[in-house]
């Protein structure tokens, strides 16, 4: 099922946004978005930016969004 918004990662943290996407999904390095949290950010598709946090304010909209409730918050491991 593809939903109404796709992610895109910028300041630092994958945030997800409702702008229309170019063919294959990616928003252009670059590109400002209006984000599920409500911001204008510069989307940054550098191989490193992929593997920053989700914001949580985006995750929380596109699990509303998608009809799936979001998962209990995981305990932090002991080490």
């Amino acid at each position: 099922m593809t939903h109404p918004f796709r992610w895109a990662p910028a300041a630092n943290e994958r945030h997800a946004s409702r702008d229309t996407a170019p063919a294959g999904g990616l928003y252009p390095n670059g590109e400002c978005v209006e984000t599920l949290c409500g911001r204008e950010l510069s989307v940054d598709n550098s191989d490193i930016a992929w593997l920053w946090p989700t914001c949580p304010d985006c995750n929380q909209v596109a699990h509303r969004i998608a009809g799936c409730p979001m998962p209990p918050a995981k305990k932090p491991l002991l080490r």
